[in-house]
């Protein structure tokens, strides 16, 4: 199994718009460290059947370009906030190439509020081309086992704050974006992972992201091996972050590959 990081910035990405010179404002972000550019938040997971995409913000099209993924044959949401969803027309793309609508699984809450801003992307296919996305919709609940692309995925809840989120669960792997808050059954989802890819939006608390010193507490809870932070601002240096993390957590960098061993 593979897991290509398309993204691990927060919602405006890093840079975000602005600055002095109207090139971005990188806050404490040397801006000489390509590590330090971040799109949007999203991963693809690539099994033994196919590849299943989570999430398809903003940048999903110069993302899978710049990553060399060929195809998609599924989508996971794990929200329905605008930098996890709004690059949901390209899919229609992903339709050609495929040649069939793709199956896409999301909450009853989450596929609701995405039927509402792109309505047309739910209407069933008119055969035979892809002039619009083309969405064959699986409602979950947390805590439900998703089967796609060869793949068996275990979600679990997560809040933030504001809506509630889902968590992903591949054998040794575990993904966690836009949390605030864990439940005793999302520790228990997460018992065992040995690499767990995890939302840090800043240092300092915030009050719909986990902070860097919360995911650290959560990562000791777990015993994680290994950890990589993504959904990162513009308060997390690239460098800044590697002088002072623990053994075993790094930052995360657009484009990077986690590889895994799945057991029969």
């Amino acid at each position: 199994m593979h897991i290509t990081v398309l993204g691990t910035g927060g919602s405006t990405g890093v840079p975000t718009l602005g600055g002095a010179d109207g090139h971005g404002d990188w806050g404490v972000c040397d801006p000489a460290e390509p590590r330090n550019r971040r799109s949007r938040s999203a991963i693809v997971i690539e099994g033994p059947g196919g590849r299943v995409l989570v999430d398809t913000g903003p940048d999903m099209r110069t993302q899978l370009l710049a990553c060399g993924i060929p195809r998609i044959d599924a989508i996971v949401f794990t929200h329905a906030h605008a930098d996890h969803i709004t690059g949901l027309d390209d899919v229609r793309l992903l339709n050609r190439i495929a040649g069939r609508p793709l199956p896409a699984f999301g909450t009853k809450a989450t596929l609701a509020e995405i039927r509402r801003r792109f309505d047309y992307a739910f209407r069933p296919w008119e055969p035979p081309g892809f002039y619009r996305p083309v969405l064959e919709t699986h409602e979950i609940a947390a805590g439900d086992v998703i089967k796609a692309a060869g793949l068996t995925m275990r979600t679990f809840d997560q809040d933030h704050h504001v809506v509630h989120t889902l968590g992903l669960r591949i054998g040794p792997f575990a993904y966690s974006t836009d949390l605030v808050r864990l439940d005793e059954a999302g520790f228990a989802a997460l018992a065992g992972v040995d690499t767990w890819l995890v939302g840090c939006f800043q240092r300092a608390p915030h009050l719909t992201h986990a902070h860097l010193a919360l995911v650290l507490e959560w990562r000791a809870r777990l015993g994680v091996r290994r950890t990589v932070l993504t959904h990162m601002g513009i308060d997390m240096d690239f460098a800044a972050l590697g002088a002072v993390l623990p053994a075993g957590v790094e930052p995360g960098v657009d484009g990077m590959v986690l590889t895994f061993c799945l057991k029969e």
